[in-house]
């Protein structure tokens, strides 16, 4: 399954304060996807997780000891068929490594941003070669 793994860029400012909430954060980073994009936000259920399952770092093929940011799980669009019958979508945000590697709010929102549109990119079918193309890995 598509995912932002953990540790593709790091910020090193460990003394700013957490002024704005995760949850915020996350508000904020889909209220600015634009439109056309933002219609596909009614096709999946973005939730917010502490950490990824011990079933989720396995099936992504996550190494021992490392995270991920964001996972998307479910069929994108560019694989629905007619006669299927369209399954639950679901971005997940890993709030505990996104913030332990993101001290500083002004990253930390940046790294959201980046994870939201990451995995929004995957229900819509697009994969990682063309995410690192555009700068969205």
């Amino acid at each position: 399954m598509p995912k932002r793994i953990r540790g593709s860029r790091r910020g090193h400012d460990r003394t700013a304060g957490r002024a704005v909430t995760f949850e915020r954060l996350v508000d904020r980073a889909l209220a600015g996807i634009p439109a056309p994009f933002s219609d596909a936000l009614t096709e999946v259920a973005v939730v917010i997780e502490d950490e990824p399952s011990e079933r989720q770092l396995v099936e992504n093929d996550i190494e021992p000891g490392a995270s991920m940011y964001g996972l998307y799980e479910g069929v994108p669009r560019t694989e629905w068929a007619a006669d299927w019958a369209i399954v639950p979508n679901r971005i997940s945000l890993f709030r505990l490594p996104l913030e332990e590697d993101y001290p500083d709010p002004d990253e930390l929102e940046d790294e959201v941003r980046r994870t939201v549109i990451h995995e929004l990119a995957h229900h819509l079918g697009i994969d990682d070669d063309r995410l690192t193309e555009l700068g969205l890995d």
